[in-house]
């Protein structure tokens, strides 16, 4: 375990700095709040102007290399963030520390960053080839070409609860597309994430990558705002995401807002339960102290299987050792920070003093750390929850499952539908026909079948939300084109491709 505090500074046009300033803040363990992690580089406006500056110097060259000239430096950035298997581990651990969650979730993350890389790549070709359209019979007399174009410098906003996954769905995009960008990582994750991005913009040309940590409330408008930047791509809070929005429409900057969910699974009547279903519920609710956009966060189980769903999650729940991230017997850490935490402990006093079955389960191997100031949530389910309690109609954001029963398939779907996120979802049931129909009517941008979270998300199609949970899509194909503009090109017909 790392004994001395880490540095880490920005990076600004292909070189590591210090803040103009001088001024670093500190990352605290939220297992163990006194421990101090490190101190990350404070930035000011000025570093937010150099940072926004390099990249637009940068983009020029970068934006006139082919898509596959940049594609092969994104497969050799998949391959050096994985390199040095000793910087990995250092890296995962450094991970834990700050953010809490166990080892297997940051070497996880650091993984799926690579993995996107490589997966990026392959839309080159793709990306080369414009559409043509040439005269049609009863048509318009033209010949035309659609090409798309980079928009410039890009400025990538990432949250603190799976910030190298979440840069994985943003950053080689932007990066293929041909900008440039500035990341500004979460204050208070935001060491292994600039250590694993210092690594990335190394290998690319100076200025294409930027990295800016400190504080959003000082530097998020200047970034937001800033002249030079062409789009900005936030993930985060519905209030925050709005307020990018109000800031960047002062200058038409386009926005893509990937923010809360509030998702809803529906089990059917006719679902398989076995081990394995609770195993898949319980990850989809509780993974990462349950600190996940697209987690399950309602569940509304048919009322003849209500009972039978209720043990099984208890169960599941029962197993989970919950301590410091970084010791192996450990399977949920601490909730990031303590405002956090307080968001989900109110949510679980309202849901009591209400009357609700509120029931808290899970190992403690260490009660005096449990005890001792980390920010630590047992997994806790609230059953036959009233749709009007907090823990049902807000994020929770925190290891809580509010557990409910529909009698119909129209009932759920309501149920499902009454509320002001829409991001993803979930069917429980053997029959396919019925899942895909009943998936149609959900009001959310994404739908899991018989399983729910990034476990088991393809990231090969698109993601983003409907309603108060966002506007635009990360990943796929279509997460590239987000950051293109398209440019049309029209001639007489026959002037481009002949008679």
């Amino acid at each position: 375990m790392q004994s001395t505090p880490l540095e880490t500074s920005i990076f600004i046009g292909g070189e590591p700095r210090a803040a103009r300033s001088g001024a670093l803040y500190d990352l605290h363990n939220p297992a163990r709040p006194t421990e101090l992690v490190g101190r990350a580089a404070l930035a000011g406006k000025d570093d937010v102007d150099d940072a926004v500056k390099a990249a637009n110097a940068a983009f020029p060259a970068w934006a006139a290399l082919s898509f596959g000239e940049r594609a092969d430096l994104l497969r050799k950035v998949a391959a050096a963030i994985a390199a040095d298997e000793e910087d990995v581990e250092r890296r995962s651990e450094i991970f834990t520390r700050e953010h809490g969650k166990i080892r297997r979730e940051t070497m996880m993350e650091l993984s799926r960053l690579g993995d996107r890389f490589m997966q990026v790549s392959a839309y080159a070709e793709r990306l080369a080839q414009d559409e043509q359209m040439g005269p049609a019979a009863a048509g318009p007399p033209f010949d035309t070409i659609i090409t798309r174009k980079p928009r410039g410098v890009a400025a990538l906003i990432v949250p603190w609860n799976w910030p190298l996954s979440i840069l994985g769905a943003k950053l080689p995009q932007a990066l293929l597309a041909g900008n440039t960008v500035v990341v500004k990582p979460a204050q208070n994750a935001a060491m292994a994430p600039s250590l694993t991005l210092q690594i990335i913009a190394e290998i690319l040309p100076p200025g294409v990558v930027n990295i800016i940590t400190g504080s959003a409330r000082d530097i998020g408008d200047t970034l937001v705002s800033h002249p030079l930047v062409s789009t900005v791509n936030f993930t985060g809070s519905v209030a925050v995401g709005q307020h990018v929005m109000r800031i960047a429409s002062h200058r038409l900057t386009p926005v893509t807002l990937e923010l809360g969910g509030n998702d809803a699974a529906l089990v059917l009547e006719d679902v398989d339960l076995h081990p394995e279903t609770f195993m898949k519920m319980y990850m989809g609710a509780f993974a990462s102290s349950g600190q996940i956009c697209m987690a399950m966060k309602r569940l509304y189980v048919h009322e003849s299987r209500y009972d039978e769903v209720v043990q099984g999650m208890l169960g599941a729940c029962s197993k989970a050792v919950v301590g410091d991230g970084l010791l192996p017997e450990t399977t949920m850490g601490p909730v990031n920070n303590a405002g956090q935490l307080k968001v989900v402990t109110d949510m679980i006093a309202e849901a009591r003093a209400k009357g609700a079955d509120v029931i808290e389960s899970g190992q403690i191997p260490d009660e005096a750390l449990y005890q001792g100031g980390g920010y630590f949530q047992r997994p806790t389910l609230v059953l036959d929850a009233d749709q009007d309690l907090s823990v049902v109609r807000q994020e929770q954001f925190g290891p809580v499952l509010p557990i409910m029963k529909f009698r119909t398939d129209d009932e759920a779907v309501a149920m499902a539908n009454d509320n002001e996120f829409g991001l993803c979802s979930s069917v429980w049931t053997p029959d396919a026909e019925r899942a895909v129909a009943l998936a149609r009517r959900l009001e959310a941008g994404y739908t899991y079948l018989n399983n729910h979270g990034p476990m088991s998300q393809d990231s090969r199609a698109p993601f983003g939300g409907v309603k108060m949970s966002g506007i635009g899509r990360n990943l796929g194909f279509e997460g590239v084109l987000g950051f293109m503009e398209p440019h049309t090109i029209t001639g007489p017909g026959g002037f481009l491709f002949g008679n």
